[in-house]
């Protein structure tokens, strides 16, 4: 699958100075390779910080793995003995992969966060209504079949097409975004925001009925 280019990922790696050494240090680099001090958080993107191609579609295994690996080598215990500075440095990063992610494991963040990278900015906070008829239709009708569920089956026959459909949606998000389909997409993220909703609260739905019963 295509993914999307930045300058960073088009050119040499650009080499910011080491705050201890003033060796040269690439700014992806979680230590410097001359003197070995730890650095700072540069600001580059999310996916660069965790060394993952620039793409929609991000295996969550792999993300999983690039995470764990980087926040080992920022673990406290290895910075024990450090010098004040190199501890706020380490802790620094940390946050810095941590804010990575928590964007890139959540599939509506982190279509959110690749198009305002992109240029298309959306807020999905700032949207209060649902201005696509279609959108507005299906919620409405998967709303009302959830408020009319009456046994914990009929409510998991929902949350059964919610995940599906959730599930669905990502694919065609990523098929958007390999195309440069950016308004399609931005589209998909909006409905994937209400999909994931409805897939919370079917399961709340059919946990409160299940007791009930």
């Amino acid at each position: 699958m295509a993914s999307l280019s930045t300058s960073e990922n088009r050119s040499t790696p650009s080499l910011n100075p080491c705050w201890s050494c003033k060796g040269p240090v690439d700014k992806r680099a979680l230590f410097c390779s001359v003197c070995g001090a730890v650095q700072g958080p540069n600001d580059t993107d999310h996916f660069t910080r965790l060394g993952l191609p620039m793409d929609y579609h991000v295996p969550p295994d792999h993300l999983d793995r690039q995470y764990f690996g980087f926040q080992r080598r920022m673990h406290p215990d290895r910075f024990a003995a450090k010098s004040p500075k190199e501890k706020a440095l380490s802790q620094a990063q940390a946050t810095a992969l941590n804010d990575a992610y928590e964007t890139l494991t959540d599939p509506v963040k982190r279509a959110v966060y690749l198009l305002n990278h992109v240029g298309h900015v959306i807020d999905l906070h700032g949207a209060s209504t649902i201005t696509d008829p279609v959108l507005l239709m299906e919620q409405l009708e998967m709303r009302e079949v959830l408020a009319e569920a009456e046994t914990p089956e009929q409510a998991a026959g929902l949350l059964s097409k919610a995940e599906h459909d959730a599930h669905q949606c990502q694919h065609d998000m990523a098929h958007a975004f390999q195309h440069g389909d950016y308004a399609e997409a931005a589209r998909l993220v909006l409905r994937l925001k209400y999909l994931q909703k409805l897939v919370e609260d079917a399961k709340s739905r059919k946990s409160r009925l299940a007791k009930g019963s």
